[in-house]
């Protein structure tokens, strides 16, 4: 039998307990409800920490709230304030986790994280799906399909990290705490910012700025590092970049291509997916379908080698198929057929 325990960091404890603040705002599952009461009585110092994030709302009369969840008929108005939010903290102890469903439907529970600083969650597209969330610095996040965001706020910085997919980042400005994403080997700086990231692989990946700068950086930095470098004005040195609004790059593996200029329409084209369109440009079918691919379980297998390298253009709602699959075939002459329900195969149509 193992009897030696793993020894857990304050910082660790402090995001689990922002993480469920989280979860009992949004609602607990009973698989999750479990999950909680065993994680409060593994450490007492789960308990406590979970407890002071309420107290950060000390300030904004929260208390008076949890007065009305927890009365406390022996707690004396006349007590000192101190003594009192100890009071109703004692109360809250004991019935945490009895009383959390109640909990569940308090809008005040993400704010507490926004207060302390702290926030640590995972969100995850499907494919065909989108997401909009709010972040508890006021910063705004749309995510694209088959995508995968981590969120790990501290009260010194702001840090994301994108798994997989595509994700459009409105941030909030706040010059103390720089906002960084981190994908793949290479990492995205912003102060107050509007840009646009989709990760292809490990080191292949996009980068397109509507408002702001936005600091590129290959390889390991510290966030200190990346809060100085920031606030330059310098263009490309070493390995870190600046991309200006209006501007794209690209980023392949041990190549930085360089940065380019776009036009509106450019930008508009790469961030169609956020009002639910694909838009292409003499894109080759190959091409295209692999973009289409992205937003739908459906295979296209291209059995006619003759079309492959045909030019597409039109704006297309993104996940429908059929829709696809008529303008193809009214437009480019293009014949699809249904190997399976998933599976659609391509070729010439014949005369």
């Amino acid at each position: 039998m193992n009897n030696v325990s793993q020894f857990v960091r304050k910082e660790d404890i402090q995001a689990q307990a922002s993480l469920w603040i989280s979860k009992l705002d949004r609602g607990l599952s009973d698989e999750e409800m479990q999950e909680l009461t065993r994680w409060i009585h593994r450490h007492e110092e789960n308990h406590r920490q979970l407890l002071q994030m309420a107290a950060f709302w000390d300030n904004l009369s929260v208390l008076n709230e949890l007065s009305a969840l927890f009365p406390l008929d022996s707690l004396s108005v006349q007590e000192p304030r101190r003594k009192k939010r100890f009071a109703i903290a004692a109360s809250i102890s004991a019935m945490l986790v009895t009383s959390a469903l109640m909990l569940t439907q308090q809008s005040w529970l993400p704010a507490t994280m926004g207060m302390a600083g702290y926030q640590a969650q995972s969100f995850t597209t499907n494919v065909g799906q989108y997401d909009t969330l709010t972040l508890s610095d006021g910063s705004t996040v749309v995510l694209n399909t088959a995508s995968k965001l981590i969120i790990d706020f501290t009260p010194e910085h702001r840090k994301l990290i994108l798994e997989s997919g595509e994700a459009n980042f409105d941030v909030a400005k706040d010059p103390s705490r720089p906002f960084t994403v981190h994908v793949g080997d290479n990492t995205f700086t912003a102060l107050g910012t509007v840009f646009n990231v989709q990760k292809n692989s490990e080191q292949a990946m996009e980068l397109v700025v509507t408002e702001g700068r936005v600091l590129v950086v290959q390889g390991d930095e510290t966030l200190e590092d990346l809060a100085k470098a920031i606030s330059t004005n310098v263009g490309t040195t070493g390995n870190a970049t600046i991309v200006a609004s209006g501007q794209k790059a690209q980023i392949a593996p041990n190549v930085r291509a360089p940065i380019v200029q776009l036009p509106t329409q450019a930008i508009e084209k790469d961030l169609a997916w956020q009002q639910g369109m694909i838009i292409f440009e003499g894109e080759s079918l190959t091409k295209a379908l692999d973009e289409v691919s992205r937003y739908t379980a459906t295979e296209f297998e291209i059995v006619d080698s003759s079309i492959a390298d045909i030019k597409i253009a039109g704006f297309f709602k993104a996940g429908d198929i059929d829709g696809l699959m008529d303008s193809l075939h009214s437009n480019f002459n293009i014949q699809a057929t249904y190997a399976t329900p998933n599976t659609v195969l391509l070729s010439a149509a014949q005369p």
